[in-house]
C-alpha cells in the first residue's frame, strides 16, 4: 500500500462516498439501506467497534444476518459527542489492523443508528422496547456493573441503584434502562430479549443477570421473577487489544485517505467464545469466527488470568518506571520477565487448558501480543480502574494460589507495585495524574502504606480477609518496604532471583 501524499486528497467517510475511498480499503459490500435492526449495543467504545461489530460486519459481508444491525446507545452525557461524530459518518468506522508484519484498513458498516442520549433515557427505553430487537449487549468496562469487587454481590445501596429503583420510569442506568424496557415488552406482550456482556467479568453473563434481576425486584418483584423466568444472559468471553484512539491515531487514519474522526485501531487477534443461551434468536456469529461452547468458564478463565491479569503485571511496573507503552513495557527486560515468571509459576498452574490451547502457550502467544510495535496501546490506559481490575484479575489467583500451595510471591509484588503506583509518583519524580474512580481514597491509603504497608491490605472491598493471610500478606509488606527502599528494578531482580 503507497500511503504518501493522501493526506490531500482523504475522503469524508460516508455511504455516499464509499465507492470513492482507496481501493485498498475493505468496504461494505452490503446494501446498508436495507438492514434492519435486531441489537442495541450499549457503550459504542472502540472495543465494541473493533469486536462484536466487526463480527456482525463479516457475516453482513457474506450476506448473512442482514436483520441484525446494531443500533448503537449510551447512558452518559459523555457519550453525546461520540454520537455526533458517529452519525456524521452514517455510524461507520474505520478499523485498522496493526500487525508486525503491516498495516491495513476496512470500514465495518453493521451500525445503523445511535440513539439520543437524554436524561431518563427515554429514547434507549423505548427503543429497547421494540420487538425487533432481540439482543441488548453492553461494553460498560468491568467496574460498572454495580456489585461488590470481592464478593460479587449486588450492591443495592449504591446511589444510582437506589435512585432507578424509585424512579423505574426514568433511570440513570443502563440496567435501570432495561427493567424499563422489559417491563414494557411484558405488558405489551411483545416477549424478552436476551442480554448480552461483553465486558471482561468472570461469569459476565451472571453477573448481568444479577444486576438486572436485582434492580427490578428493588421496585417490582413480579416483574423480577419474569426476567429470570424469561430472559437469557449468556457468559462469553472477549479478547482483542484495541488501544484508545488519540492524536497518533488520527494522524494514521488520514495516510489511508479516509477522514474518519473517530477510527479505531487493534491488533492482528480476536476471539469471541459465548454460550449458546439466546432467548430471542442470534446472528451465526459462529461463522464469521466465534465459538459457541458450554465451557464458557474454562476460556474466561485462561484469558482473564493470563491476558488481563499480565496486564495488571506489567502496567503498573511501566507507570512506575516511565515506559509509554505496553510495547515498551515489554521491551524492558525486568518488566517482561517479571511477566514471565509470574504467569508461568504462580497463573499458570491454577489455569486449565482448553481446546486447541494449553496455558502455557498462550502465555506465550499473549507475550507475543503484548510484544507487537505496532500496537500504541498506553500503559495509562491498561493500568486505569485498578480498583477494578486488580480484585477482577489478580486476586482470585491469589486466593486460588493460597488455596493449592502454588506461590503467590509474585503476585505479592504485583500489589506492592499498584500500593506504589497509587501514591502518585514515579521513580523519575514525575507526577502520576489520578487514573482510578477511587484515585483519591486509593491515594490517601498508599501514602499511609509507605511507612505501614499493612494499611494498604486493610481496604476489605479489594483483599478482603487477605491480610491474615501470612504468605501473602508478610510478602506484600516485604515487597513494598523494598520498593521504597531500594526501587523496582532492584525489587524485580531480588524476586527474579528467588
Amino acid at each position: 500500500m503507497n500511503t504518501q501524499n493522501l493526506r490531500s486528497t482523504r475522503t469524508k467517510l460516508s455511504n455516499a462516498t464509499l465507492g470513492a475511498l482507496p481501493k485498498y480499503i475493505v468496504t461494505p459490500r452490503y446494501d446498508r439501506t436495507a438492514l434492519t435492526p435486531g441489537i442495541v449495543h450499549i457503550g459504542v467504545g472502540n472495543f465494541h467497534r473493533a469486536h462484536q461489530a466487526w463480527y456482525l460486519h463479516r457475516l453482513m459481508q457474506a450476506g448473512d444476518a442482514l436483520d441484525w444491525a446494531i443500533v448503537g446507545a449510551g447512558v452518559r452525557p459523555f457519550d453525546e459527542a461520540q454520537r455526533q461524530k458517529l452519525a456524521q459518518q452514517d455510524y461507520m468506522t474505520t478499523l485498522v489492523e496493526l500487525s508486525p508484519d503491516g498495516r491495513s484498513a476496512e470500514v465495518v458498516g453493521s451500525m445503523i443508528d445511535y440513539l439520543p442520549i437524554e436524561p431518563g433515557n427515554g429514547p434507549l427505553i423505548a427503543r429497547m422496547a421494540q420487538r425487533d430487537i432481540r439482543i441488548v449487549a453492553l461494553t460498560v468496562t468491568e467496574g460498572g456493573y454495580y456489585i461488590d469487587p470481592v464478593t460479587k454481590a449486588f450492591d443495592a445501596q449504591h446511589p444510582d441503584m437506589i435512585h432507578d429503583a424509585a424512579n423505574p420510569n426514568t433511570p440513570k442506568t443502563a440496567f435501570g434502562a432495561m427493567v424499563a424496557a422489559l417491563r414494557a415488552r411484558r405488558d405489551a406482550d411483545l416477549g424478552p430479549f436476551t442480554g448480552m456482556s461483553c465486558d471482561n467479568l468472570q461469569g459476565n453473563g451472571e453477573i448481568l443477570r444479577q444486576t438486572v434481576v436485582s434492580l427490578a425486584r428493588m421496585s417490582d418483584p413480579v416483574l423480577a421473577e419474569w426476567i429470570n423466568d424469561a430472559c437469557t444472559f449468556p457468559n462469553s468471553m472477549v479478547d482483542c487489544i484495541v488501544p484508545a484512539t488519540g492524536p497518533q491515531e488520527l494522524e494514521l487514519i488520514q495516510t489511508f485517505g479516509v477522514d474518519d474522526t473517530v477510527p479505531v485501531t487493534h491488533e492482528n487477534f480476536r476471539q469471541w467464545v459465548i454460550e449458546d443461551a439466546f432467548c430471542a434468536g442470534r446472528p451465526a456469529w459462529d461463522k464469521a469466527g466465534a465459538t459457541f461452547t458450554d465451557a464458557v468458564h474454562d476460556f474466561e478463565a485462561m484469558k482473564i488470568r493470563i491476558l488481563n491479569g499480565g496486564h495488571q503485571i506489567i502496567a503498573g511496573a511501566g507507570e512506575m518506571l516511565s515506559l509509554k507503552t505496553i510495547a515498551d513495557c515489554m521491551g524492558n527486560d525486568s518488566v517482561a520477565a517479571l511477566l514471565s515468571k509470574v504467569t508461568h509459576t504462580e497463573i499458570v498452574p491454577l489455569v486449565k487448558a482448553v481446546p486447541g490451547m494449553t496455558p502455557d502457550a498462550y502465555t506465550d502467544l499473549i507475550a507475543r501480543r503484548f510484544s507487537n510495535p505496532e500496537i500504541v496501546d498506553t500503559t495509562r490506559r491498561v493500568a486505569f480502574d485498578g480498583a477494578s481490575r486488580q480484585p477482577g484479575f489478580i486476586v482470585p489467583t491469589i486466593r486460588d494460589g493460597l488455596a493449592a500451595g502454588t506461590p503467590v510471591e509474585g503476585l505479592a509484588l504485583v500489589s506492592a507495585v499498584w500500593a506504589r503506583m497509587c501514591e502518585g509518583t514515579r521513580e523519575d519524580g514525575s507526577t502520576i495524574e489520578p487514573n482510578d474512580p477511587f484515585w483519591d481514597d486509593l491515594n490517601t491509603v498508599a501514602k499511609a502504606a509507605k511507612t505501614d504497608p499493612k494499611a494498604w491490605l486493610a481496604q476489605k472491598q479489594y483483599y478482603n480477609d487477605l491480610a491474615s493471610e501470612p504468605r501473602f500478606a508478610t510478602a506484600f509488606c516485604e515487597w513494598l518496604e523494598m520498593i521504597w527502599r531500594d526501587g523496582l528494578e532492584r525489587t524485580i531482580a531480588a524476586y527474579l532471583a528467588r
